[in-house]
């Protein structure tokens, strides 16, 4: 497996300190300075991992987010400064895997890099099935969705969600549970991530007649029920 992280940050020292580490734990670093030029590395260097920070020149570490996110399932870890975090949510939304929240610690950020990378391992090694149910079809193989036989077009995490929901009909989901489990990482005061995401997947269902819906359950989180 190629050992490539991606650095983007407008930031030099930033690009000096985590590549001395990073070098030593084996991994090699890839400097980026602005959101083009991170969508630029991104193309040409296919890295195995991203850091990424939200507040960049030319394009945004969320403009650039968004983007990857439409042609790759890549891992990427957002910097943010503290107190962003209507930036931080939304970069979650968007399909980043973890944040680390500046100013940082290297030890954290190694310890970030190394267990989103085991998670996205171990995803790779087990292709998921399809999961069928009524009229809706999940394949986590190729992040695709189908209701009633016809394609609907869902983001990664959002189809993360609903086949995490849809394999466990009546079980309720905690908004903690769902961030754990989609995310990997321990519950961070997040949840407003996951109930965007709700409303997000909701939004995409056709009206009437499908025979599932995601109900909320007040005070917990979430359950996928069939109703036909």
């Amino acid at each position: 497996m190629d050992r490539k992280i991606l650095i983007c940050d407008d930031q030099p020292i930033i690009h000096e300190t985590l590549g001395v580490y990073l070098r030593e734990e084996g991994y090699e670093a890839i400097s980026a300075f602005n959101g083009k030029e991170a969508i630029e590395k991104f193309e040409s260097q296919n890295p195995t991992l991203i850091i990424l920070d939200i507040m960049m020149p030319v394009m945004s570490g969320i403009e650039v987010c968004r983007e990857i996110r439409q042609q790759s399932r890549v891992p990427i870890i957002m910097l943010t400064a503290k107190g962003e975090e209507i930036d931080r949510v939304l970069g979650l939304e968007l399909g980043a895997d973890d944040y680390i929240v500046k100013p940082f610690s290297i030890r954290e950020v190694i310890a970030r890099i190394k267990s989103v990378l085991r998670r996205y391992l171990s995803q790779a090694d087990e292709p998921p099935k399809a999961l069928k149910l009524g009229g809706l079809e999940v394949d986590l193989a190729n992040y695709s969705v189908k209701i009633n036989g016809d394609a609907v077009r869902f983001t990664p995490k959002e189809v993360e969600i609903l086949e995490m929901l849809a394999s466990h009909p009546g079980k309720v989901f905690s908004r903690e549970q769902i961030l754990s489990r989609i995310w990997g990482y321990d519950y961070f005061g997040d949840t407003r991530a996951v109930d965007t995401q709700i409303k997000r997947i909701r939004q995409k269902f056709p009206h009437g007649g499908l025979g599932f819906a995601i109900n909320t359950v007040y005070g917990i989180g979430y359950k996928f029920e069939l109703t036909e």
